[in-house]
């Protein structure tokens, strides 16, 4: 491991360590990745990339010590419900519009049916009615 590697690794903890006890000095001490690489002094994709062991040790040390799942963690899981309450609507909606289309369906068979019992030629039809042809009826 080179020096400058050795110096990241050991602002990264101390970095670690001030964001876990509420006390950043150089992020806004939300418990994420990019307020872990703005307190520690380093470029975010450095940690992801060169220091991929200590961003999971921060990750592990956030459910630990806090209780709590990491920031990342909150919003997927955020995302996730809206989304399955995005999904319970429109399936809702579906359902409706379903309903919708077989009323329509039966209310244009009794009228077209109602039409030909009163013995009205199909041109005498109104325009919006669509007279539903059978065979051989």
């Amino acid at each position: 491991m080179t020096e400058q590697s050795t110096d990241e690794r050991t602002r990264i903890r101390a970095a670690m360590d001030r964001l876990l006890t509420g006390q950043p000095t150089a992020s806004d001490g939300a418990l994420t990745v990019v307020a872990l690489a703005a307190e520690a002094g380093v470029h975010r994709m450095a940690l992801q990339k060169r220091h991929a062991d200590l961003k999971a040790e921060f990750y592990e040390r956030v459910r630990t010590e806090t209780k709590q799942p990491p920031e990342s963690e909150k919003r997927l899981r955020k995302t996730v419900s809206d989304l399955k309450e995005t999904v319970a609507a429109q399936k809702a909606e579906i359902t409706a519009l379903r309903h919708q289309v077989t009323q329509l369906a039966l209310a244009n068979a009794v009228l077209t049916h109602q039409g030909r019992r009163a013995g009205k030629p199909p041109e005498e039809v109104p325009d919006n009615v669509v007279p539903l042809h059978t065979t051989g009826g």
